[in-house]
Order: C-alpha cells, then structure tokens, then sequence
C-alpha cells in the first residue's frame, strides 16, 4: 500500500489542483487501499484547498468509495429492478453460502466482501456481478459459484 500523499501528489501532477482533481485523486486512493479513512479525506482537502465536508460529501455519495476496509476482492452484485427479476437474489443467497458472510461482510481472512450495488450499465445482460473491476454478466448460480471459487483458489 502506498503513501495516500504520494497518490494525492501524482494525481495532482497529473489533473492539477482544481476541484476537478478529487474524484481522481479519490478513485487513486480507493485503487491502492480498497477504502478512504476520514484522514485521507481531510489531506485531500487540504491539498486542493476545499472543505473536509465537501470530500467528505462527494467520499460518501459514491457507492463504490468505500470508507470502512473491504476485502481483497470486493464483489458487488447489481441489484436493480432488472437484475432482481433476473435473479439476483438467489445469486446472493449462492454466495453467502459460498463465502460464508451475509450481505454487507467481508470474510474473515480479509479475501471477499459481498455487496450489492446500483445500476452498473449492463440491465440487457443481468443478473450482473462486479469483482473489483471485473464484469461477469447473464449470471447464473452455477456460473457465480464457479466464479468465485476462481477467485478463492487465486
């Protein structure tokens, strides 16, 4: 895990110190660490000069911002309306079995934390899961399963 100043210096470099930068800066820190603490927070706003609560504010309106640690692999399974119909509940229900956690709980061994989260763009292909960065579309039990156990064998 890197310096939380070293990625807010290189995002700065990189889009400057306008307001613009936060979300950057913010997806920089979320990419190294999985989670921003509240003092990551505060030296961001430092360092674009802006208030604790408005990085505090943009931090926690984003779903995928985490401010509490995750696990290594972070799995987010869609849960609109489409996906619902679709079958994402008997997904989730699969893989709380699989990783033994609730929805919300990260594993024991820091390895897997279960999500839900909202629209992820891929409604025509549903039920979707999301693992960090990685899409898995037109789900199925069998196939969830099968894809997380991939992920516990890595």
């Amino acid at each position: 895990m890197r310096d939380v100043n070293v990625i807010i210096k290189e995002k700065i470099e990189k889009f400057g110190k306008e307001r613009q930068a936060l979300m950057p800066i913010l997806q920089g820190i979320v990419g190294d660490k999985n989670y921003i603490t509240e003092n990551d927070m505060v030296r961001v706003a430092e360092a674009l000069d802006l208030s604790a609560a408005e990085v505090y504010g943009t931090t926690t309106f984003y779903t995928f911002f985490d401010v509490v640690p995750r696990g290594k692999y972070v799995i987010r399974v869609c849960k609109t309306i489409s996906c619902h119909l679709s079958g994402k509940d008997e997904i989730i229900e699969a893989l709380e079995k699989v990783l033994n956690v609730k929805l919300g709980e990260t594993t024991e061994d820091k390895k897997f934390t279960l999500l839900q989260a909202n629209c992820m763009g891929w409604c025509h292909r549903g039920p979707v899961m999301l693992i960090n960065d990685e899409v898995f579309p037109e789900l199925t039990i069998e196939k969830a399963i099968a894809i997380v156990e991939e992920y516990i064998a890595k």
